[in-house]
């Protein structure tokens, strides 16, 4: 809400160390690009009664250093009159320049800490919209909720439902499907990645095929017979992330030993607070399977790792979560050695898909939905897949070489064709 100080979540993502903490989503589309006229009245028309686009971040201090950086916390300020259609703009810049140039870069002081962009497509006859945030503002669930209202079958976002904060009832993911979560300072085993080149932030894209993502889910089916299932798209997600993270280690058998964790987000929105606007997802940690030499029973071990409930929350989460957030200064600068480091979680993986078939903007057909993570804590990696009805594409995000980005997502390919295969 306006004025209000931000929830731990959000205050950590306000004082990330690695970078800006800007992510984002592009959509690419089949057809000549509309004016930013018409975008601008299409956004001020689906938008404009979100509250939470008209919000500004104000810093607790101002100077990043000091008692009042540490003690003190981020707020909301509401700008009232700020038009949500003023956020949208053009550039001739391709989704990697954008990527170089506005994701490191903050975001300036008192508007609010998102954008659109209309952006040209690799070919004629293409094009893209970039929505570009800081993360504090909003969630993957968040982006998706909106760039659907823009699409063709859309309509106006109610601001009553955006505001709609989950409550008591929150979803999680299930301890049992994981065999129990890790506590919450647990460490595990850190995973060289290749720091190949210059150590600065990395991005890259590749897509997916959508016959061998196929055949990869096909590789193992859960659930009894005459009624199992192929495995979710997901679940081949955690398993080939996890072939990745194998890899790596084989590469560095000094490496040492331990269990290797995945941080995933899940999305806390119990089914009456879809629309919610914001933050509500929580970060838990899953157990990659390293030790396992085939690909199918990698896969075999992430089925059901992401199971979730709707439940009420626990008394002790409710206190820990408010002991912490009243000092999250202290907190985040005590907690920070511990859950930034490689051994905590190497790797990121989070999914963001529509899930509609026969998405259209004013007639062009969406194509790809690509996600930009924020730059991930050093020496790790973020794996973002995105989806949509014609296909997948997977965005990877790392700092610890210029190279390492390419290389992962290489092995990552190279991973799901094995599985796919069923073969090692």
């Amino acid at each position: 809400m306006p004025g209000s100080h931000l929830p731990l979540m959000e205050e950590g993502m306000a004082r990330w160390p690695f970078g800006p903490p800007n992510a984002g989503i592009a959509l690419d589309f089949v057809g000549a690009p509309p004016s930013l006229d018409e975008l601008r009245a299409l956004v001020e028309e689906r938008w404009k009664a979100l509250p939470r686009l008209t919000q500004t971040l104000v810093a607790p201090g101002a100077a990043r250093t000091g008692p009042a950086w540490w003690a003190g916390r981020h707020r909301w300020a509401r700008r009232d009159g700020h038009s949500p259609a003023e956020q949208v703009g053009g550039a001739d810049d391709t989704l990697r320049e954008a990527v170089d140039r506005w994701f490191h870069t903050p975001f300036p002081a008192g508007r609010p800490p998102w954008s659109l962009h209309l952006l040209p497509g690799s070919t004629e006859g293409e094009f893209s919209l970039l929505f570009r945030m800081h993360h504090s503002l909003l969630d993957g669930r968040s982006l998706t909720t909106l760039l659907r209202a823009l699409l063709d079958d859309g309509r106006p976002l109610d601001g009553p439902a955006s505001q709609a904060v989950p409550g008591p009832r929150r979803r999680t993911a299930s301890p049992g499907a994981a065999g129990g979560a890790p506590g919450l300072l647990t460490a595990g085993r850190a995973v060289p990645l290749p720091h190949r080149g210059a150590r600065e932030p990395a991005y890259t894209v590749v897509r997916l095929r959508a016959d061998v993502l196929k055949a990869a889910r096909e590789a193992v089916r859960v659930g009894e017979a005459g009624s199992a299932r192929p495995a979710s798209t997901n679940e081949v997600f955690l398993a080939t992330v996890s072939g990745v993270l194998r890899s790596c280690l084989s590469a560095a058998p000094s490496a040492g030993s331990g269990q290797v964790w995945l941080s995933v987000p899940v999305d806390e929105r119990p089914d009456d607070c879809g629309e919610f606007l914001g933050n509500a997802f929580a970060n838990v940690r899953v157990p990659a399977p390293v030790s396992l030499a085939d690909p199918t029973a990698r896969l075999a071990a992430c089925t059901g790792l992401l199971t979730t409930v709707t439940r009420p929350r626990r008394t002790s989460e409710r206190l820990v979560e408010s002991t912490l957030g009243a000092v999250p200064g202290a907190t985040l600068a005590l907690a920070g050695g511990k859950i930034f480091a490689p051994a905590y979680a190497p790797a990121a993986c989070s999914y963001v898909h529509l899930r509609e078939r026969g998405r259209t903007l004013a007639g062009r057909t969406l194509r790809h939905l690509t996600i930009v993570p924020m730059v991930p804590p050093t020496d790790t990696v973020t794996f973002a897949l995105g989806g949509c009805s014609p296909g997948h594409t997977l965005s990877v995000a790392t700092n610890s070489g210029s190279q390492d980005a390419v290389l992962l997502a290489e092995a990552f390919l190279d991973e799901l064709t094995l599985l796919a295969r069923g073969t090692r």
